[in-house]
């Protein structure tokens, strides 16, 4: 976390928020295939966060179970406060959140970002974006979803000590995202086991090449180039066998329109990228069909990031 950067006296001195703080955090996708714990991607769906000052700690919106001193929105406003110098206070929090449990739209970052940009809001302060990203990864313990989440758009992230250095474009308009979450998980630790200790260099070279290209192409909403140059070799090959649908609905989705389709995160939600809403719209019903449990949701890229609103 950084400590170079501390909140000024006068800073400290501005009068606490003592209504409701509301903070919007992105959904978004992981890796977008070749960029393999580098690349996420903002979606245009989030998740709601209140916070309001309260007696004691509150959280509504979310499991019982989840809803005590361990609740993630709660610990990451606590690790805010510390990060900024700021007293923490009793919260009642309420969450409102559509994107699925099933893991793979960066449900956990929402929640780690979510509470950051609290502590900075109801401290009176404005929404310090590198000093959120930076303590977010820390919390998170990589970039790739909590870039986005707090960025916007399409993002490219590494971590150079305790800052987290980003490279932001914006997504062509005509890109849709057709998101389809099973209605069963596949845990990050064990899409994690799954992978390879090590990769020729050959795999590397393959590998870098087609993520510059991913981005380029993403940028200017080449489907073509997302064709040719969306095919990992790092990670998905091993991830696919732990999610039992991957290969179905792989195959339904290019028979009616996808340009692409990988694992979004670590899974279990998938997505195919199509290009425009009539291709999108054919992808989304023929998955839908082939697999009537799914949940599904056409989405456009979002170039908002987190915002927050008092």
């Amino acid at each position: 976390m950084r400590k170079d950067l501390p909140v000024s006296a006068a800073e400290k001195e501005q009068a606490a928020v003592t209504g409701t703080v509301r903070v919007s955090v992105p959904a978004t996708s992981a890796n977008l295939g070749v960029g393999f714990d580098v690349l996420g991607l903002a979606l245009d769906l989030a998740a709601e966060f209140s916070f309001e000052p309260a007696d004691s700690l509150k959280i509504d919106g979310c499991a019982p179970e989840l809803a005590g001193e361990d609740n993630l929105v709660w610990t990451s406003y606590l690790c805010g406060c510390r990060e900024f110098g700021l007293e923490a206070q009793p919260l009642h929090i309420t969450e409102s959140c559509t994107i699925p449990a099933s893991g793979g739209l960066g449900s956990s970052s929402t929640c780690v970002v979510a509470g950051i940009a609290a502590a900075q809001a109801l401290a009176g302060l404005p929404l310090d974006r590198e000093r959120t990203l930076s303590l977010a990864t820390a919390i998170e313990g990589h970039p790739d979803n909590v870039a986005p989440a707090v960025m916007g758009g399409l993002v490219s992230s590494y971590v150079e000590g305790p800052t987290t250095v980003t490279t932001r474009w914006v997504v062509a308009d005509n890109l849709r995202f057709v998101c389809m979450a099973p209605p069963y998980r596949v845990l990050t630790r064990d899409a994690r086991r799954a992978l390879p200790a090590m990769v020729p260099t050959s795999t590397v070279s393959w590998q870098v090449g087609r993520c510059l290209a991913m981005v380029s192409a993403m940028a200017k909403g080449d489907t073509d180039a997302i064709r040719a140059c969306c095919h990992d070799r790092i990670h998905e090959p091993y991830r696919a066998p732990l999610i039992p649908d991957y290969q179905m609905l792989h195959d339904v989705a290019h028979e009616n329109g996808a340009c692409t389709f990988l694992i979004s995160g670590s899974g279990a939600t998938m997505m195919a990228i199509a290009d425009g809403d009539e291709r999108a719209a054919s992808v989304a019903r023929a998955v839908s069909e082939a697999m009537p449990t799914l949940w599904v949701r056409t989405l456009r890229a979002s170039e908002h990031g987190t915002t927050v609103r008092q």
